[in-house]
């Protein structure tokens, strides 16, 4: 049996939007989730070992993206890093953000797998 996909959503403060994203995802089967910001004052900071954890990283916008790949690089393939595109226009389980993250996260990991599994 093989372990669930390491997904850890990425917004700025990790406030809202990617805090939003682990919740209503959380339950999801085959998926383990965490959430993290790329500010040094976030509620969590992302690190180079939660980016080691993870399979895949969703930053919400290119800048969280960028700032992956520059300071961390090397913890998570690049292609492994996907952009949503949603600005921070959103509060903390806002429904609006919800049905996006609910239509667009499901395609973006559609295939998505376990590094290291065929």
């Amino acid at each position: 049996m093989t372990r669930p996909l390491r997904v850890v959503f990425v917004c700025a403060q990790n406030k809202l939007r990617s805090p939003t994203a682990e919740a209503i995802f959380r339950d999801t089967p085959g998926w383990e989730v965490a959430s993290a910001g790329t500010n040094r004052d976030a509620e969590t900071p992302v690190s180079r070992d939660l980016l080691e954890w993870a399979d895949v990283a969703v930053c919400m916008e290119k800048r969280h993206r960028d700032i992956l790949c520059q300071r961390f690089k090397g913890a998570l393939p690049d292609e492994r890093i996907l952009t949503l595109g949603l600005p921070d226009d959103y509060e903390f389980m806002d429904p609006e953000l919800i049905v996006i993250l609910r239509r667009l996260v499901p395609r973006r990991l559609e295939g998505a797998r376990p590094r290291g599994s065929t």
